[in-house]
């Protein structure tokens, strides 16, 4: 299976995160790492704007053949364009046909090639149009609330009856470690089909790098 890494330079809540040093190593390596040693995956691409990310990417083994253009590295770019984007020239440029992709997103770098095999195995177990990575919510969803500019409680839900956390039913989130998706899927801006299914991982293995603080817990947790 093809791996796509996206990785664009610019990153307002963390500037440069993609590369910068966790633990001696650039972030992007561990994700790198963790695919090149997944026995189901055969290539792994980088897909970047940045020419350091792409260094940095080509020394630890993944290949860049093109750079994503800047109009794809936007803070309003939406993420399935660019795989659409990187699965359409890569059919053109090599002359062969991509029927399934997993996307690997660099701020997961506690994501193992174990995670990735047994959420690929899932995938091809199921015959699934998708299969995307997901977290146990410790807290009850029907906990949270809208505020408004006053700080007010606004209800999200309709007729709830508080209950201990125990006995609220479980609910998931999406880490944003793993994304499996059929090549149907990228003609809609959509990851979900009635033929989608989740990949639980553990919260210790979870944690999705978008600020200083994140950055400084994973490495403790690294360390």
């Amino acid at each position: 299976m093809l791996a796509i890494i996206p990785a664009r330079g610019g990153s307002k809540g963390l500037p440069g995160k993609n590369i910068k040093s966790l633990n001696g190593k650039p972030l992007i390596a561990y994700t790198i790492e963790s695919a090149l040693n997944a026995k189901n995956i055969d290539k792994v691409i980088v897909s970047t704007d940045d020419e350091a990310i792409a260094t940095i990417a080509l020394e630890y083994g993944a290949e860049v053949p093109f750079m994503r253009p800047s109009e794809l590295a936007s803070d309003t770019s939406l993420s399935i364009d660019v795989y659409r984007y990187t699965v359409n020239r890569l059919e053109e440029e090599f002359e062969g046909e991509i029927n399934e992709i997993i996307i690997l997103q660099p701020t997961s770098p506690l994501r193992t090639s174990q995670h990735i095999d047994e959420a690929i195995d899932l995938y091809i177990n199921k015959q699934a149009y998708s299969v995307i990575s997901y977290c146990e919510e410790h807290h009850p969803i029907v906990w949270h609330k809208k505020l408004t500019a006053e700080q007010k409680f606004v209800e999200i839900f309709d007729n709830i009856t508080l209950k201990n956390r125990q006995d609220e039913q479980k609910t998931f989130y999406p880490n944003g470690a793993i994304y499996i998706l059929n090549k149907e899927i990228l003609s809609t801006n959509n990851y979900y089909t009635d033929n989608s299914y989740a990949y639980i991982m553990d919260r210790k293995y979870s944690i999705d790098i978008d600020t200083i603080d994140d950055f400084k817990y994973c490495e403790f947790l690294l360390k």
